[in-house]
């Protein structure tokens, strides 16, 4: 008889439940991630306490530090040390406003036995994802389905390559019903797969389109600076984008300078199944690197770029055109092409006395290629200048020789396409 295994979860279905914060040491530190997957035990001095990140109704199964880490009641952690003894390990914890003990569970067993071939989606770390540290694992499993042939004598135990899966066989699930603990939410993991084969062989058709342009991206953006891993722009999409999604990156250039660009553009266009460059372009806006407020934010691999920098914002607005409006991008990628997009939020000084702010789309520079590849075919790589409301004026009552004169001294300056609200206007 097949064994049968279970993903163990915190039931959030309940709007009057408490919310659990990161646990501290008797000294008032975060103990975090010298617990998570920890095979050899440790030792405190004093005992360990979870605050409340929000108070509610207690559960005698809750999930602590972001939802690394479990923290039970009694009943719950005797129930695990009686039928999982060598996979967890228990330290007594104080949870604040509550009198009984609690206790903070590590599940020190890992298990290679994800099924990557009856999961609903499985993807990997890959080395255009910058994170060397957890390349080859996986970066998500959709629909998990696992192989018991592969758990051995596991009882309690985390997926190898995807620990923040907890596991429970299913004499571990049915004690821990019959303690009648609250907050348990158990899905199976093991029978029948999510999806049938048709389903499956779509999803692999979209990947085999999908996967290429993101990696292909990366290696163009890595021959102009140093990807930024730490200051993440929002991510996005909607179906307006040729693959319902959209991405930035974030480059160090020389002289302290940043580059934004856009990714998703330049995705196959996922409805039609077919190999593409989409949109054929991505966007470009470099800037002075002191423009990123890097100081103003307590999280060190988040940065709140769409509400904060000024270039992001420009830029995702005339992204937003670009995206609906068909003659700005075959304007943009013919060559040279003025916008105006709304100036709320944006710095004074590049902001029209209509409210406006003017940019110039596809200026050309020598420190930036024109196109670059990928494996379904070239994409321009289209330069986005903000203009200052003079400059703006000026191609306003020039018309189509405006644009033309603007690049030419633009290039005098050395700055072709860099932007910045600081400097002096050309004209």
């Amino acid at each position: 008889m097949t064994k049968r295994y279970f993903e163990l979860y915190e039931d959030m279905s309940s709007p009057e439940r408490w919310v659990l914060d990161d646990t501290l040491d008797a000294q008032g530190k975060k103990v975090g991630p010298r617990l998570y997957l920890n095979a050899v035990p440790l030792r405190f001095n004093g005992p360990l306490r979870v605050p409340l990140l929000h108070p509610g109704s207690p559960l005698d199964y809750s999930l602590a530090d972001a939802g690394d880490f479990p923290v039970v009641t009694e009943k719950v952690a005797s129930t695990l040390a009686e039928l999982a003894p060598d996979d967890v390990q228990l330290y007594p914890a104080e949870v604040d406003s509550r009198p009984e003990p609690y206790f903070l569970v590590n599940v020190a067993r890992l298990v290679k036995c994800i099924d990557d071939e009856t999961s609903e989606e499985v993807l990997y770390w890959k080395p255009e994802d910058n994170r060397p540290d957890l390349l080859g694992q996986y970066r998500s499993v959709g629909g998990m389905r696992i192989d018991p042939s592969k758990v051995g004598d596991a009882k309690v135990f985390r997926t190898w390559g995807y620990p923040s899966v907890l596991l429970v066989a299913e004499d571990v699930k049915e004690a821990l019903e019959r303690t009648g603990a609250t907050g348990l939410d158990f899905t199976e993991v093991t029978g029948p797969s999510p999806i049938s084969d048709e389903e499956r062989a779509y999803k692999r058709r979209c990947s085999e389109l999908l996967d290429p342009p993101p990696a292909a991206r990366r290696a163009a953006w890595k021959s102009l600076g140093r990807l930024d891993n730490l200051a993440v722009a929002p991510r996005g999409g909607s179906y307006a984008f040729p693959a319902y999604r959209l991405n930035w990156a974030i480059i160090h250039r020389e002289a302290g300078r940043i580059l934004l660009v856009s990714e998703g553009l330049s995705d196959p266009f996922i409805a039609r199944m077919e190999p593409s460059v989409g949109f054929g372009l991505e966007l470009a806006l470099e800037t002075e690197g002191t423009e990123l407020p890097l100081d103003k934010f307590e999280l060190p691999d988040s940065i709140e770029l769409e509400r904060s920098w000024w270039p992001h914002k420009l830029l995702s607005r005339v992204l937003e055109e670009v995206v609906v409006h068909e003659h700005i991008r075959e304007g943009a990628k013919a060559g040279l092409h003025v916008l105006e997009v709304a100036g709320d939020e944006m710095p004074a000084a590049l902001v029209s006395k209509e409210g406006r702010v003017g940019v110039l789309l596809g200026l050309e520079s020598p420190k930036l290629p024109r196109d670059f590849p990928t494996p379904f075919g070239d994409v321009r790589l289209v330069t986005v200048k903000a203009l200052l409301p003079a400059e703006l004026e000026y191609v306003a009552k020039r018309g189509a020789e405006g644009p033309t004169e603007l690049a030419r001294r633009f290039a005098q300056t050395g700055e072709e396409h860099v932007s910045s609200a600081d400097r002096k206007s050309v004209v």
